[in-house]
Formats: C-alpha cells, structure tokens, sequence
C-alpha cells in the first residue's frame, strides 16, 4: 500500500496564518502611511507656529525701534539698544546689526542656545549670518536655519530704516521643538508595533473563529465516501459565502450519489441481462454434450440457438461499449455532409422486409425538397432503426407504421408513429431509461433481430443530444405512439437545398 503524498509543511501553509499575514501586511503599510503623515504634519505644523512667533517677536521690535526714535534727544543706536533691552525672551535672543554687519546690539543668550553665549562669533555662524543678511536686504526678510542637525537655530531676518541702515534678527533655538518631534516619533516606535502585535493576535482568533466553519465543512467532506454519498454537508447560517460554497459542495455530492447510483444500476441490469444468454448457451451445450452421439438435427438446431444468443450477446455488448463511451465523453463524432431524407429512405427500405413479415404496413414521407444534412450519419441511422424496431415490435398485425420528415424552425423533425398498443402511463416518463422495458413479461423472442436489452431508447437519446438535438415521446395511447426527433442545423452543415 502506497501512502498518498501530502505537500510539504511551511510556516504559511496554514490559511489561517496566511489571512494573518496579509491582515498584518495591508496594516503595516496603513499604519506606516498614517505614522509618517501625521509626522509630517506635526513638522509642519511646529516649523510654521516657529515662524509665526518669530515674525511676531520681529513686528514688536520694529515697532519699538519707531516708538523710541520719536524722540528727538535719543540717537538710533541708543534708540536700537532701548527697544531691544525692553524685550525679555527664555527661548529666543534679539541681535540689530548695522549696515556693516557690525552687531550693534544683542539681547541675552537664551540657556538652551546649543552652542552657548559666544556661537555669534563662530566662523560658520558669521558665515552663514551674513548670507542671510544680504538675502534680508534683497528680499526684505528672510529666514534660515543656521547649524541644521541637533544644535539648529531657526532665524528670521529684516531691514529696518533709520538714520542709518539696520538688520534685525531674531533667533531661535528649536531643541524644544526638536525634543517635541523625538517625542512624536518614540510614541509612533512603540505605538506602531504595539497595535502590531494586538491586530496579528486578534487577527489570527478572528481568521480561526471565521475558518471554523470551513474547518468544520472539511471534517464532514472528509467522512463522505461511495457508501454514504447520501449525507450532505451542514449549511452555516448567517454566512453567504461559506452557505454558498456549502450548497455547492452538497450539489457536487447529489450529481456523485445520482452518478453513483446510476452505475450500480446500469452495472445490476447488465448483470441480469447477461446472465440469460450465458445461460442459455451453456445450458444447450451441456444438453448437446450430455450424450456420446445425436442426431445431426439436433446438434444443429442447439448451435443455432447458441448462434442467436451470441448475436444477442454481440449486440448487447457493442451497445454497452457505446454507452459507456458516450459515458467518458470519448465517443468519436464524425460529422459529414449527407443528404437526410436519402438516409431516412434507406433505413425505411431496409425494415419494410421485417414489417412485411409481420403483417405490416411501413410508409414514408419525404419532404417536398431535399434535406442536406451534416453530422454522423451512422448515428442518425441508428437512432430512426431503433425507433423504427420498436414501432414495428409492438405494432400488432395489421397495423401500420408512419415515418416522416419535415423542416423545422433551424433544423429538422422526424416523426415515427405506429398504431400500437401504446405505452402505459406510468412507464411513459421512463422509456428512455437504460435496461428499462415496459413488459417484463414478454419472451425473448418477441424482440426479433433487436437486442433485447432495453438499451435502444438510450442510445438513440444519447445520439440524437449528440447532435444538439433531442428526442421526445409525443404521444402515446390506445391508438399509439409518436415519437418525435429533432436535428438542429449545424452550425458548418448546409441548409436545405432544392432538388
């Protein structure tokens, strides 16, 4: 016994795992987003109220440089000097330069400026100083972050006039803002990962708690097999995804269980069905060799019963072989133009002996212009003979057989009627029923050169679907049966053409 493979084992075969891993992967991204936006934002935000402070401080101290040069005995340095020591600033230092760029006068150093009370007179701050203090007398004002990285200091600078050609510049250290921002992004370090692990926890319930009912449905699915196809799968409620894959898992296991039965049934009658003949032969072999020496009469009237049930035999057999091709789709279609009628007139011409020699009377019909006609003709032949048969078999003496052919809508009919006896009611919904014969009763030798088996009416439904077409019992009572065949066009055929 082979044991049956089973795919290799990984961290993401389970499906509950991989719902997790794609929850966690699309929040990972949202929350990235959210994080670095709202980031981005607070920058902004803190950057721009920065400004806004510092254009405020800027506007006070122009306007107490003007109020101060209102009076006449003071000079504009003094007058610079005043306005900047009325002001008091913990985070922020006021500087006036002269048109020089000569300091003229500076508020105190605030305690957390990063490079301390003498960062004016470090070359890279004269150096950057000056370039914005021409930019401010280009532009008006201008601001600039001098030292960027942990020691920045954002300054605003603009020209004033007086008596003579001032800059004042206002400057601000940003550790506080800087701290401010650390602060965000440690919040965002922890929070971020935080919900995280929260979302995969609760993720992994939730996608355990929502796969229980698949989990469930594959316990139930693995317990069906061939001896209880007749069981059926739970639908879940409230649920219209898992009910609907339910419903058609249920109806994938009804088309089995009919499929099933189906075989068992077909795999019983033919059982039974050749049971007889096997019989029958053997029992007169045994009889023409039970004695040492017959007469010749006998011996040839035993090998012509043998003879007749291997015909049966043959022919029971070759349609079984045709059922059961038909059954794994594997049956060749050979499609081919012909003319219909001519088929339908031959098939006529080769049963007229058969009904002769039962007393009847076979007529046919042909249309008013030929039929062209493309499928397997063989097929088509064989489904009007098995329906020709068995109006003749249950067509008593004295009756009469009908055949006809006529155009329909994009297609054909043939209508084969006799005037039998009909078929009982309660059989009519089954004719076409594999091995199904409305009278068991019935001797063998009743079915003359046909098979016997009650497989016709089967295979000429199978043929004539085969075709695209169908075949329907259209009526069937004491006065008899009409059955009805329809051939559609095809779709590469010719249509009817005149003679």
């Amino acid at each position: 016994m082979t044991a049956t493979a089973e795919p290799p084992n990984s961290v993401f075969s389970s499906m509950r795992l991989q719902l997790t891993f794609w929850y966690m992967a699309v929040l990972t991204v949202v929350l990235l987003v959210f994080a670095l936006t709202t980031y981005s934002y607070l920058a902004r935000a803190a950057h721009k109220r920065t400004d806004d402070s510092l254009q405020d401080t800027l506007n006070s101290l122009v306007s107490t440089f003007n109020s101060e040069l209102t009076d006449e005995h003071q000079s504009d340095d003094n007058a610079v000097k005043e306005a900047v020591e009325s002001f008091h600033f913990r985070d922020r230092q006021l500087i006036v330069f002269d048109e020089k760029q000569a300091v003229v006068v500076a508020s105190q150093t605030p305690a957390d400026m990063p490079l301390g009370t003498k960062w004016l007179s470090l070359p890279v701050a004269q150096s950057q100083l000056s370039g914005l203090l021409t930019s401010a007398l280009r532009s008006g004002r201008a601001f600039a972050t001098l030292f960027p990285g942990k020691h920045a200091v954002r300054v605003l600078a603009a020209p004033v006039e007086g008596n003579r050609h001032y800059t004042f510049v206002v400057a601000n250290p940003l550790l506080e803002e800087e701290q401010a921002l650390a602060q965000a992004r440690n919040a965002f370090y922890v929070a971020v990962p935080l919900a995280l692990l929260i979302a995969a926890v609760g993720g992994y319930f939730l996608a355990r708690k929502s796969l229980a009912p698949v989990v469930a449905m594959g316990q139930q699915a693995a317990q069906i097999g061939a001896s209880n196809l007749n069981q059926r799968i739970p639908i879940p409620r409230n649920n219209q995804e898992l009910s609907r894959l339910a419903r058609t898992f249920n109806d994938l296991l009804t088309r089995l269980d009919e499929s099933f039965a189906q075989q068992k049934r077909f795999m019983a009658d033919a059982s039974h069905e050749l049971r007889t003949p096997v019989a029958v032969v053997r029992g007169e072999s045994e009889v023409a060799l039970s004695q040492p020496a017959r007469d010749v009469n006998e011996y040839r009237e035993s090998l012509t019963i043998i003879h007749d049930e291997g015909r049966r035999l043959t022919r029971m057999v070759d349609d079984l072989f045709i059922l059961a091709r038909a059954d794994a789709g594997e049956y060749p279609l050979v499609r081919e133009n012909f003319y219909l009628d001519e088929s339908l007139s031959e098939c006529v011409r080769s049963m007229r002996s058969l009904a002769t020699q039962k007393g009847l009377e076979i007529n046919y019909q042909p249309p008013a212009k030929e039929v062209a006609f493309r499928g397997d003709e063989a097929l088509v032949r064989r489904v009007v003979l098995n329906l020709i048969h068995n109006a003749i078999k249950y067509t008593p003496v004295g009756g009469h057989v009908n055949v006809k052919l006529a155009e329909a809508n994009s297609g054909c009919e043939i209508t084969i009627s006799d005037s039998g006896s009909g078929i009982p009611a309660a059989a009519q919904a089954h004719v076409f029923d594999r091995f199904f014969r409305a009278d068991k009763a019935r001797s063998r030798e009743e079915f003359l050169s046909g098979s016997g088996a009650g497989l016709g009416l089967s295979i000429a439904k199978w043929a004539a679907e085969l075709h695209g077409g169908r075949i329907v019992l259209e009526r069937s009572d004491a006065s008899g049966s009409t059955f009805v065949i329809s051939l559609p066009y095809s779709e590469h055929g010719s249509a009817p053409t005149s003679s």
